[in-house]
Protein backbone atom coordinates (compact mmCIF):
# COMPACT_ATOMS: atom_id res chain seq x y z
CA UNK A 1 0.00 0.00 0.00
CA UNK A 2 1.20 3.49 -1.23
CA UNK A 3 1.17 6.30 1.14
CA UNK A 4 -0.64 9.65 -0.09
CA UNK A 5 1.26 12.51 -0.82
CA UNK A 6 4.44 10.60 -0.19
CA UNK A 7 7.27 12.57 -2.15
CA UNK A 8 8.53 10.99 -4.98
CA UNK A 9 11.89 8.51 -5.20
CA UNK A 10 14.21 11.26 -5.95
CA UNK A 11 16.04 11.00 -2.83
CA UNK A 12 19.11 9.15 -1.94
CA UNK A 13 18.88 5.77 0.15
CA UNK A 14 20.03 5.73 3.53
CA UNK A 15 20.46 2.85 6.28
CA UNK A 16 19.92 5.96 8.82
CA UNK A 17 18.63 8.60 7.46
CA UNK A 18 15.47 9.56 6.79
CA UNK A 19 14.60 7.57 4.04
CA UNK A 20 14.20 3.71 4.79
CA UNK A 21 16.23 0.84 2.81
CA UNK A 22 14.27 1.73 -0.46
CA UNK A 23 16.97 0.09 -2.27
CA UNK A 24 14.40 -2.27 -3.37
CA UNK A 25 12.81 0.40 -5.28
CA UNK A 26 15.03 -0.02 -8.55
CA UNK A 27 14.47 2.36 -11.31
CA UNK A 28 13.67 -0.65 -13.81
CA UNK A 29 11.40 -2.03 -11.56
CA UNK A 30 7.65 -0.47 -10.52
CA UNK A 31 7.89 2.61 -8.10
CA UNK A 32 7.59 1.39 -3.99
CA UNK A 33 7.09 4.38 -2.00
CA UNK A 34 8.72 4.01 1.94
CA UNK A 35 5.76 2.33 3.59
CA UNK A 36 5.89 -0.45 1.39
CA UNK A 37 9.38 -0.72 1.29
CA UNK A 38 9.48 -0.76 4.80
CA UNK A 39 6.70 -2.98 5.44
CA UNK A 40 8.07 -5.87 3.11
CA UNK A 41 11.89 -5.32 5.24
CA UNK A 42 9.53 -5.83 8.61
CA UNK A 43 8.00 -9.00 6.83
CA UNK A 44 11.99 -10.33 6.16
CA UNK A 45 12.68 -9.21 9.99
CA UNK A 46 9.81 -11.35 11.10
CA UNK A 47 10.35 -14.34 8.82
CA UNK A 48 14.30 -14.04 9.82
CA UNK A 49 13.65 -14.16 13.89
CA UNK A 50 11.30 -17.30 12.72
CA UNK A 51 13.51 -19.17 10.78
CA UNK A 52 15.96 -18.53 13.89
CA UNK A 53 13.27 -19.42 16.34
CA UNK A 54 13.32 -22.98 14.16
CA UNK A 55 16.70 -23.30 14.11
CA UNK A 56 17.55 -23.25 17.20
CA UNK A 57 14.70 -25.40 18.60
CA UNK A 58 15.47 -28.06 15.70
CA UNK A 59 17.52 -30.92 17.70
CA UNK A 60 18.91 -32.37 14.36
CA UNK A 61 20.72 -29.18 13.71
CA UNK A 62 22.21 -28.47 17.38
CA UNK A 63 23.17 -32.04 16.98
CA UNK A 64 25.09 -31.33 14.05
CA UNK A 65 26.51 -28.10 14.13
CA UNK A 66 27.27 -28.48 17.60
CA UNK A 67 27.30 -31.85 18.34
CA UNK A 68 25.50 -31.10 21.86
CA UNK A 69 22.32 -33.13 22.96
CA UNK A 70 21.63 -30.57 25.17
CA UNK A 71 22.49 -27.16 23.56
CA UNK A 72 25.15 -24.73 23.10
CA UNK A 73 25.97 -23.48 26.85
CA UNK A 74 27.18 -20.21 27.35
CA UNK A 75 30.69 -19.93 28.81
CA UNK A 76 31.15 -20.44 32.94
CA UNK A 77 33.05 -17.65 33.71
CA UNK A 78 30.76 -15.31 31.92
CA UNK A 79 28.11 -17.37 33.44
CA UNK A 80 29.59 -16.32 36.82
CA UNK A 81 30.34 -12.95 36.10
CA UNK A 82 26.50 -12.51 35.19
CA UNK A 83 24.42 -15.22 37.45
CA UNK A 84 26.84 -15.74 40.24
CA UNK A 85 27.24 -19.65 39.41
CA UNK A 86 27.72 -21.44 36.53
CA UNK A 87 24.62 -22.27 35.46
CA UNK A 88 23.53 -19.92 32.18
CA UNK A 89 20.45 -20.65 29.61
CA UNK A 90 20.73 -23.18 27.32
CA UNK A 91 21.19 -21.12 23.80
CA UNK A 92 18.94 -23.79 22.36
CA UNK A 93 15.53 -25.06 22.69
CA UNK A 94 12.61 -23.96 23.88
CA UNK A 95 14.11 -21.46 26.02
CA UNK A 96 16.06 -19.74 23.33
CA UNK A 97 13.40 -19.50 21.19
CA UNK A 98 11.25 -17.90 24.43
CA UNK A 99 13.73 -15.13 24.68
CA UNK A 100 14.14 -14.64 20.53
CA UNK A 101 10.67 -14.04 20.88
CA UNK A 102 10.91 -11.88 23.80
CA UNK A 103 13.31 -9.80 22.26
CA UNK A 104 11.32 -9.43 18.53
CA UNK A 105 8.03 -9.24 20.72
CA UNK A 106 9.41 -5.66 22.99
CA UNK A 107 10.69 -4.35 19.53
CA UNK A 108 7.37 -4.20 17.99
CA UNK A 109 5.28 -3.19 20.99
CA UNK A 110 7.46 -0.56 21.96
CA UNK A 111 7.70 0.89 18.17
CA UNK A 112 3.69 0.56 18.36
CA UNK A 113 3.31 2.62 21.60
CA UNK A 114 5.82 5.30 20.12
CA UNK A 115 3.62 5.31 17.19
CA UNK A 116 0.33 5.87 18.70
CA UNK A 117 -1.76 8.53 17.10
CA UNK A 118 0.50 8.83 14.08
CA UNK A 119 -1.76 9.88 11.40
CA UNK A 120 1.08 11.64 8.67
CA UNK A 121 4.13 9.86 6.75
CA UNK A 122 5.78 13.32 7.14
CA UNK A 123 5.52 13.63 11.19
CA UNK A 124 9.01 13.22 12.82
CA UNK A 125 8.05 10.37 14.19
CA UNK A 126 7.49 8.21 11.10
CA UNK A 127 10.86 8.18 10.99
CA UNK A 128 11.10 5.83 13.50
CA UNK A 129 8.94 3.61 10.91
CA UNK A 130 10.42 4.21 8.20
CA UNK A 131 14.65 4.90 8.82
CA UNK A 132 17.58 3.92 11.30
CA UNK A 133 17.48 0.43 9.99
CA UNK A 134 20.82 -0.43 11.16
CA UNK A 135 20.26 1.18 13.96
CA UNK A 136 17.04 -0.89 14.75
CA UNK A 137 18.80 -4.19 13.57
CA UNK A 138 21.50 -3.47 16.36
CA UNK A 139 18.83 -2.57 19.27
CA UNK A 140 16.33 -5.86 18.02
CA UNK A 141 19.81 -8.20 18.94
CA UNK A 142 20.69 -6.14 21.69
CA UNK A 143 17.06 -6.72 23.08
CA UNK A 144 17.55 -10.48 22.53
CA UNK A 145 20.98 -10.33 23.98
CA UNK A 146 19.91 -8.89 27.10
CA UNK A 147 17.04 -11.84 27.12
CA UNK A 148 19.31 -14.73 26.82
CA UNK A 149 20.87 -12.98 30.09
CA UNK A 150 17.38 -13.44 32.27
CA UNK A 151 17.82 -16.95 33.93
CA UNK A 152 15.00 -19.58 33.53
CA UNK A 153 13.12 -19.22 36.67
CA UNK A 154 12.58 -15.41 36.27
CA UNK A 155 11.77 -15.62 32.44
CA UNK A 156 9.22 -18.58 32.02
CA UNK A 157 6.60 -18.03 34.98
CA UNK A 158 5.44 -14.64 33.22
CA UNK A 159 6.70 -14.77 29.77
CA UNK A 160 4.73 -17.99 29.60
CA UNK A 161 1.42 -16.77 30.19
CA UNK A 162 2.01 -13.35 28.21
CA UNK A 163 2.63 -16.14 25.73
CA UNK A 164 -0.38 -17.78 26.06
CA UNK A 165 -2.66 -14.83 26.33
CA UNK A 166 -1.16 -13.09 22.81
CA UNK A 167 -1.14 -16.45 20.84
CA UNK A 168 -5.32 -16.19 21.45
CA UNK A 169 -5.51 -12.84 20.83
CA UNK A 170 -4.02 -13.22 17.74
CA UNK A 171 -6.19 -16.17 17.37
CA UNK A 172 -9.07 -13.94 17.43
CA UNK A 173 -7.78 -11.56 15.23
CA UNK A 174 -7.28 -13.78 12.31
CA UNK A 175 -10.78 -15.24 13.02
CA UNK A 176 -12.37 -11.72 12.59
CA UNK A 177 -10.11 -10.66 10.00
CA UNK A 178 -11.20 -14.15 7.56
CA UNK A 179 -14.75 -13.48 8.72
CA UNK A 180 -14.86 -9.87 7.68
CA UNK A 181 -13.33 -11.03 4.88
CA UNK A 182 -15.87 -12.99 3.37
CA UNK A 183 -18.41 -10.99 4.54
CA UNK A 184 -17.09 -8.01 2.28
CA UNK A 185 -16.69 -10.26 -0.48
CA UNK A 186 -20.35 -11.60 -0.38
CA UNK A 187 -21.73 -7.88 -0.05
CA UNK A 188 -20.00 -6.51 -3.15
CA UNK A 189 -20.48 -9.26 -5.43
CA UNK A 190 -24.00 -9.95 -3.76
CA UNK A 191 -24.94 -5.83 -4.53
CA UNK A 192 -23.45 -6.73 -8.40
CA UNK A 193 -25.72 -9.55 -8.43
CA UNK A 194 -28.70 -7.85 -7.64
CA UNK A 195 -28.30 -5.89 -11.09
CA UNK A 196 -26.08 -7.99 -13.61
CA UNK A 197 -25.53 -11.61 -14.78
CA UNK A 198 -22.14 -11.63 -15.05
CA UNK A 199 -21.33 -10.62 -11.31
CA UNK A 200 -24.30 -13.42 -10.60
CA UNK A 201 -22.33 -15.86 -12.57
CA UNK A 202 -19.35 -15.26 -10.67
CA UNK A 203 -20.79 -15.23 -7.35
CA UNK A 204 -22.02 -19.21 -8.37
CA UNK A 205 -19.00 -20.23 -9.33
CA UNK A 206 -16.77 -18.88 -6.80
CA UNK A 207 -19.44 -20.56 -4.68
CA UNK A 208 -18.64 -23.68 -6.39
CA UNK A 209 -15.20 -23.50 -6.17
CA UNK A 210 -14.90 -23.32 -2.36
CA UNK A 211 -17.74 -25.92 -1.68
CA UNK A 212 -15.91 -28.11 -3.67
CA UNK A 213 -12.43 -27.15 -2.16
CA UNK A 214 -13.84 -28.10 1.33
CA UNK A 215 -15.26 -31.40 -0.11
CA UNK A 216 -12.57 -32.45 -0.99
CA UNK A 217 -10.23 -31.38 1.90
CA UNK A 218 -12.79 -33.33 3.80
CA UNK A 219 -12.43 -36.32 1.71
CA UNK A 220 -8.86 -36.16 1.95
CA UNK A 221 -9.05 -35.84 5.50
CA UNK A 222 -10.74 -39.00 6.05
CA UNK A 223 -8.35 -41.18 4.07
CA UNK A 224 -5.33 -39.63 5.62
CA UNK A 225 -6.54 -38.97 8.68
CA UNK A 226 -8.41 -42.01 9.77
CA UNK A 227 -8.00 -45.79 10.02
CA UNK A 228 -10.59 -48.28 10.08
CA UNK A 229 -9.07 -49.81 13.50
CA UNK A 230 -9.01 -46.66 15.53
CA UNK A 231 -8.99 -43.08 15.27
CA UNK A 232 -12.58 -42.29 16.75
CA UNK A 233 -11.69 -39.25 17.69
CA UNK A 234 -10.37 -37.84 14.23
CA UNK A 235 -13.97 -39.36 12.60
CA UNK A 236 -16.18 -37.60 15.43
CA UNK A 237 -14.66 -34.17 14.67
CA UNK A 238 -14.73 -34.31 10.73
CA UNK A 239 -18.44 -35.09 11.01
CA UNK A 240 -19.27 -32.19 13.38
CA UNK A 241 -17.51 -29.94 11.50
CA UNK A 242 -18.87 -30.99 8.46
CA UNK A 243 -22.33 -30.52 9.99
CA UNK A 244 -21.25 -27.16 11.26
CA UNK A 245 -20.48 -26.31 7.63
CA UNK A 246 -24.01 -27.66 6.33
CA UNK A 247 -25.69 -25.48 9.22
CA UNK A 248 -23.88 -22.15 8.39
CA UNK A 249 -24.90 -22.65 4.79
CA UNK A 250 -28.17 -23.27 6.05
CA UNK A 251 -28.22 -20.29 8.21
CA UNK A 252 -26.74 -18.13 5.55
CA UNK A 253 -29.35 -18.60 3.15
CA UNK A 254 -32.48 -18.66 5.80
CA UNK A 255 -35.53 -16.23 5.22
CA UNK A 256 -35.35 -14.86 8.66
CA UNK A 257 -31.85 -14.12 8.44
CA UNK A 258 -31.89 -12.47 4.79
CA UNK A 259 -35.17 -10.47 5.94
CA UNK A 260 -32.55 -8.76 8.63
CA UNK A 261 -29.20 -9.09 6.25
CA UNK A 262 -30.41 -9.27 2.94
CA UNK A 263 -26.75 -9.78 1.24
CA UNK A 264 -26.45 -12.46 2.95
CA UNK A 265 -25.48 -15.72 0.75
CA UNK A 266 -23.63 -19.04 0.37
CA UNK A 267 -20.75 -17.52 -0.73
CA UNK A 268 -19.51 -16.17 2.36
CA UNK A 269 -20.41 -19.63 4.20
CA UNK A 270 -18.48 -21.54 1.53
CA UNK A 271 -15.45 -19.58 1.96
CA UNK A 272 -15.92 -20.26 5.80
CA UNK A 273 -16.60 -23.86 5.40
CA UNK A 274 -13.34 -23.74 3.73
CA UNK A 275 -11.32 -21.88 6.49
CA UNK A 276 -12.61 -24.77 8.89
CA UNK A 277 -11.56 -27.63 7.00
CA UNK A 278 -8.08 -26.22 6.75
CA UNK A 279 -8.39 -25.60 10.69
CA UNK A 280 -9.68 -28.76 11.09
CA UNK A 281 -6.51 -30.48 8.70
CA UNK A 282 -4.23 -27.96 10.79
CA UNK A 283 -5.33 -29.47 14.20
CA UNK A 284 -5.60 -33.03 13.23
CA UNK A 285 -1.99 -32.57 11.89
CA UNK A 286 -1.07 -31.09 15.63
CA UNK A 287 -1.95 -34.11 17.77
CA UNK A 288 0.28 -37.24 18.40
CA UNK A 289 -0.59 -40.66 17.12
CA UNK A 290 -2.75 -43.81 18.55
CA UNK A 291 -1.36 -46.87 19.13
CA UNK A 292 -3.90 -49.89 19.17
CA UNK A 293 -2.88 -53.72 19.04
CA UNK A 294 -4.24 -54.91 15.23
CA UNK A 295 -3.18 -58.97 14.60
CA UNK A 296 -0.72 -58.96 17.20
CA UNK A 297 1.18 -56.29 16.06
CA UNK A 298 1.64 -52.70 17.32
CA UNK A 299 0.06 -49.97 14.99
CA UNK A 300 0.56 -46.21 15.23
CA UNK A 301 -2.60 -44.77 13.99
CA UNK A 302 -4.47 -41.05 13.52
CA UNK A 303 -1.48 -39.69 10.96
CA UNK A 304 -1.13 -39.40 7.53
CA UNK A 305 -1.63 -42.05 5.57
CA UNK A 306 -3.39 -44.01 2.53
CA UNK A 307 -2.90 -47.64 4.30
CA UNK A 308 -6.18 -49.32 5.62
CA UNK A 309 -4.14 -52.23 7.50
CA UNK A 310 -0.63 -51.24 7.76
CA UNK A 311 1.01 -48.82 10.09
CA UNK A 312 0.94 -44.88 9.17
CA UNK A 313 3.90 -42.85 9.25
CA UNK A 314 4.10 -39.11 9.52
CA UNK A 315 4.28 -37.16 6.61
CA UNK A 316 6.61 -34.44 6.56
CA UNK A 317 5.26 -33.00 3.78
CA UNK A 318 1.57 -32.27 5.04
CA UNK A 319 3.15 -30.61 8.30
CA UNK A 320 5.48 -28.36 5.93
CA UNK A 321 2.33 -27.50 4.32
CA UNK A 322 0.39 -26.88 7.03
CA UNK A 323 3.18 -24.84 8.65
CA UNK A 324 3.22 -22.87 5.57
CA UNK A 325 -0.27 -22.34 5.53
CA UNK A 326 -0.18 -21.24 8.93
CA UNK A 327 2.97 -18.44 8.58
CA UNK A 328 0.90 -16.95 5.82
CA UNK A 329 -2.29 -16.70 7.23
CA UNK A 330 0.01 -14.57 9.92
CA UNK A 331 1.68 -11.69 7.50
CA UNK A 332 -1.95 -11.56 6.07
CA UNK A 333 -3.30 -10.71 9.38
CA UNK A 334 -0.53 -8.42 10.37
CA UNK A 335 -0.95 -6.66 6.84
CA UNK A 336 -4.63 -6.34 6.42
CA UNK A 337 -5.47 -5.24 10.89
CA UNK A 338 -2.88 -2.39 10.17
CA UNK A 339 -5.10 -1.56 7.08
CA UNK A 340 -8.26 -1.40 8.30
CA UNK A 341 -7.19 0.14 11.32
CA UNK A 342 -6.21 3.18 9.71
CA UNK A 343 -9.19 3.38 6.99
CA UNK A 344 -12.38 2.33 9.71
CA UNK A 345 -10.00 3.83 12.98
CA UNK A 346 -9.81 2.48 16.72
CA UNK A 347 -12.92 0.28 16.30
CA UNK A 348 -12.45 -0.91 12.79
CA UNK A 349 -12.99 -4.71 14.28
CA UNK A 350 -16.70 -3.47 15.04
CA UNK A 351 -17.09 -1.40 11.78
CA UNK A 352 -15.92 -3.69 9.10
CA UNK A 353 -18.66 -5.89 9.37
CA UNK A 354 -21.42 -3.09 9.06
CA UNK A 355 -19.87 -1.41 6.24
CA UNK A 356 -22.21 -1.58 3.12
CA UNK A 357 -20.86 -1.09 -0.21
CA UNK A 358 -22.09 1.25 -3.27
CA UNK A 359 -20.91 -0.86 -6.25
CA UNK A 360 -19.27 -4.18 -6.74
CA UNK A 361 -15.54 -4.55 -6.99
CA UNK A 362 -13.15 -7.15 -7.44
CA UNK A 363 -10.74 -5.23 -5.74
CA UNK A 364 -13.54 -5.43 -2.43
CA UNK A 365 -11.00 -5.44 0.20
CA UNK A 366 -9.00 -2.18 -0.67
CA UNK A 367 -11.52 0.76 -1.06
CA UNK A 368 -10.73 3.74 -2.69
CA UNK A 369 -12.90 6.26 -0.93
CA UNK A 370 -14.94 5.87 1.97
CA UNK A 371 -17.41 8.11 3.76
CA UNK A 372 -16.39 10.44 5.96
CA UNK A 373 -17.32 9.79 10.11
CA UNK A 374 -19.36 12.87 11.50
CA UNK A 375 -17.95 14.54 14.61
CA UNK A 376 -14.74 15.70 15.81
CA UNK A 377 -12.50 12.12 14.57
CA UNK A 378 -14.38 12.31 11.60
CA UNK A 379 -11.34 12.24 8.19
CA UNK A 380 -11.97 13.82 5.38
CA UNK A 381 -12.89 10.73 2.43
CA UNK A 382 -9.57 10.31 1.08
CA UNK A 383 -7.78 8.06 -1.24
CA UNK A 384 -5.62 4.81 -1.08
CA UNK A 385 -2.79 3.83 -2.40
CA UNK A 386 -3.92 2.60 -5.61
CA UNK A 387 -1.93 4.36 -8.39
CA UNK A 388 -2.50 7.74 -6.43
CA UNK A 389 -0.37 11.07 -7.59
CA UNK A 390 1.31 12.42 -4.30
CA UNK A 391 -0.74 14.98 -2.58
CA UNK A 392 0.45 19.29 -3.12
CA UNK A 393 2.50 20.21 -0.55
CA UNK A 394 -0.71 22.65 0.60
CA UNK A 395 -2.87 19.50 1.31
CA UNK A 396 -3.57 17.14 4.61
CA UNK A 397 -1.74 13.59 3.73
CA UNK A 398 -2.45 10.17 5.53
CA UNK A 399 -1.46 7.07 5.70
CA UNK A 400 -2.15 4.06 3.93
CA UNK A 401 -2.15 1.83 7.15
CA UNK A 402 -1.78 2.68 10.22
CA UNK A 403 2.31 2.50 11.69
CA UNK A 404 1.03 1.53 15.21
CA UNK A 405 -1.38 -0.86 14.61
CA UNK A 406 0.83 -2.74 12.02
CA UNK A 407 3.81 -3.22 15.10
CA UNK A 408 1.38 -4.15 17.63
CA UNK A 409 -0.37 -6.74 15.26
CA UNK A 410 3.51 -8.06 15.23
CA UNK A 411 3.73 -7.95 18.75
CA UNK A 412 1.15 -10.25 18.92
CA UNK A 413 2.61 -12.57 15.78
CA UNK A 414 5.85 -12.93 17.37
CA UNK A 415 3.95 -14.46 20.95
CA UNK A 416 1.83 -16.42 18.03
CA UNK A 417 5.14 -17.84 16.75
CA UNK A 418 6.46 -18.56 20.15
CA UNK A 419 3.85 -20.40 21.17
CA UNK A 420 2.99 -22.06 18.47
CA UNK A 421 6.62 -24.00 17.74
CA UNK A 422 6.85 -24.55 21.41
CA UNK A 423 3.58 -26.28 21.70
CA UNK A 424 1.46 -24.19 23.69
CA UNK A 425 1.17 -25.28 27.35
CA UNK A 426 3.93 -28.25 27.38
CA UNK A 427 6.73 -25.86 25.96
CA UNK A 428 9.36 -27.83 28.67
CA UNK A 429 10.41 -30.75 26.03
CA UNK A 430 9.57 -28.77 22.59
CA UNK A 431 11.36 -30.18 19.67
CA UNK A 432 11.21 -28.50 16.23
CA UNK A 433 10.61 -32.50 14.74
CA UNK A 434 8.10 -33.21 17.24
CA UNK A 435 6.04 -29.78 16.67
CA UNK A 436 4.98 -31.00 13.12
CA UNK A 437 5.19 -34.22 12.96
CA UNK A 438 4.14 -35.69 16.34
CA UNK A 439 2.04 -32.89 17.77
CA UNK A 440 0.58 -32.37 20.83
CA UNK A 441 -2.73 -32.79 22.73
CA UNK A 442 -2.50 -29.17 23.95
CA UNK A 443 -2.18 -27.84 20.26
CA UNK A 444 -4.31 -30.48 18.75
CA UNK A 445 -6.93 -28.55 21.43
CA UNK A 446 -5.94 -25.05 20.80
CA UNK A 447 -6.75 -25.85 17.03
CA UNK A 448 -9.92 -27.12 17.75
CA UNK A 449 -11.36 -24.54 20.13
CA UNK A 450 -10.11 -21.82 17.68
CA UNK A 451 -12.42 -23.46 14.52
CA UNK A 452 -15.22 -23.66 16.70
CA UNK A 453 -14.51 -20.09 17.81
CA UNK A 454 -14.81 -18.97 14.36
CA UNK A 455 -18.34 -21.26 14.04
CA UNK A 456 -19.32 -19.05 16.43
CA UNK A 457 -18.16 -15.55 15.60
CA UNK A 458 -19.51 -16.04 12.07
CA UNK A 459 -22.91 -17.66 13.49
CA UNK A 460 -22.96 -14.55 16.41
CA UNK A 461 -22.83 -11.71 13.07
CA UNK A 462 -25.51 -14.09 11.34
CA UNK A 463 -27.99 -14.01 14.68
CA UNK A 464 -27.64 -10.09 15.40
CA UNK A 465 -29.68 -7.93 14.26
CA UNK A 466 -27.40 -4.76 14.18
CA UNK A 467 -24.21 -3.96 14.55
CA UNK A 468 -24.40 -0.05 13.95
CA UNK A 469 -25.43 2.16 11.28
CA UNK A 470 -24.48 0.96 8.08
CA UNK A 471 -21.42 2.92 6.14
CA UNK A 472 -20.76 3.39 2.18
CA UNK A 473 -18.03 2.69 0.60
CA UNK A 474 -17.90 4.29 -2.63
CA UNK A 475 -16.01 1.97 -5.22
CA UNK A 476 -16.01 2.59 -9.01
Amino acid sequence: MVDVGVTSGTRMVSCCGHVPGTSCCHSRWPPLTESTCSRLLYILLHVGTSAVCCLLLSRTVVEKVWGKEHGIQMPSGLCAHLFGHSDCPVLSGSGAVYRVCAGTATFHLLQAVLLVHLHSPTSPRAKLHHSFWLLKLLFLLGLCAVAFCIPDEHLFPAWHYIGICGGFAFILLQLVLITAFAHSWNKSWETGAAQDCGWLLAVLLATMVFYSMAGMAAVLLFLHYTHPAGCLLNKMLLGLHLCLCVLLSFLSTAPCIRLKQTRSGLLQASLISCYIMYLTFSALSSRPPDTVILQGQNLTLCLPGLSDTGPQTPDTSLAVLSAGIMYACVLFACNEASYLAEVFGTLWIMKVYSYEFQKPSLCFCCPKTVEPEEGPRGRAARPTDQETPPAPPGQAQHLSYSYSAFHFVFFLASLYVMVTLTNWFSYEEAELEKTFTKGSWATFWVKVASCWACVLLYLGLLLASSLGPSHKLGLP
